[in-house]
């Protein structure tokens, strides 16, 4: 079985982050760094090059396949933040999304252009009960 290509790193998440061009989306990045260390519990870590994770899952498919990722993340990247809340498209978050603000969805990624076009308190409500149904659906 071929392993996930993106895997946790040594990189520095702070190096990472400061490094990005725009000011605001340098800042807004360095905001939702520690939005998500408040909310998961968990310190930032780099996986691959350009992806800020919290926590991790072990997951097992029927087909066989198996491997560890993260359970929330986020890159900023040059159109948008990309918010990886794996378990973000189910349905119990409507009511958050609702009330969230403005955004895009996509296959468990949720993209905002600045942090300023959300609610911060929904955010870290919908962060909050996504990485803890991680937790719940996929125990260590």
């Amino acid at each position: 079985m071929a392993e996930n290509k993106t895997q946790p790193t040594t990189a520095s998440v702070d190096a990472y982050l400061l490094s990005t061009a725009a000011p605001k989306m340098r800042e807004d990045a360095m905001a939702l760094k520690k939005i998500m260390e408040e909310e998961t519990g968990e310190i930032a870590v780099m996986w691959g090059e350009s992806i800020v994770g919290f926590g991790t899952y072990k997951y097992h498919y029927p087909s066989g396949r198996k491997g560890e990722f993260l359970i929330a993340g986020f890159s900023p990247r040059k159109a948008a933040i990309s918010l990886y809340l794996m378990a973000c498209m189910e349905a119990k978050f409507e009511n958050l999304f609702a009330q969230l603000g403005h955004y895009k969805t996509g296959a468990s990624c949720v993209y905002i252009k600045k942090l300023s076009d959300v609610n911060e308190t929904v955010l870290r409500e919908l962060i909050k009960q996504s990485f803890n149904f991680m937790k719940e659906k996929y125990p260590s």
